[in-house]
């Protein structure tokens, strides 16, 4: 399933919204850790038409190693989910979301198929709630 960067925005804004109100009804407990950033999970696809060493060669005439990730962007953590392809979860402002797109078309396309997810640290909720 491929999200359209209007869509994803707007899957973010009712996120956002839905945990905000959630939020209040549940003791304060914010939407987001830090008030201030998104967690973006990442499933890059590998395309099994090519094996790594090909792939490696497409990401490296991209220059995708450089440029990915954006400047202001933290990488959370990074899976390789076998029979999928790699996991990539980041946090960052949500200003930044746009950079992330444009890198990993610019990047990765070709290599991977791509799909984007708005994610949220549900455990930190808990532990901030049973406080």
């Amino acid at each position: 399933m491929k999200i359209s960067m209007n869509n994803l925005c707007k899957l973010a804004f009712l996120l956002l919204l839905f945990c905000g109100q959630s939020a209040l009804a549940q003791n304060q407990v914010p939407a987001l850790p830090d008030n201030e950033n998104i967690l973006l999970t990442v499933f890059l696809k590998h395309d099994q038409s090519m094996n790594n060493d090909q792939r490696g060669e497409l990401l490296a005439a991209t220059g995708f190693n450089q440029s990915f990730p954006p400047e202001g962007v933290e990488i959370v953590d990074h899976y390789v989910m076998m029979g999928i392809g790699q996991v990539i979860v980041m946090r960052m402002p949500p200003e930044l979301l746009r950079r992330v797109n444009v890198a990993i078309e610019r990047g990765a396309w070709g290599a991977y198929e791509t799909e984007f997810y708005i994610t949220y640290d549900l455990a930190e909720a808990r532990r901030a709630q049973a406080q």
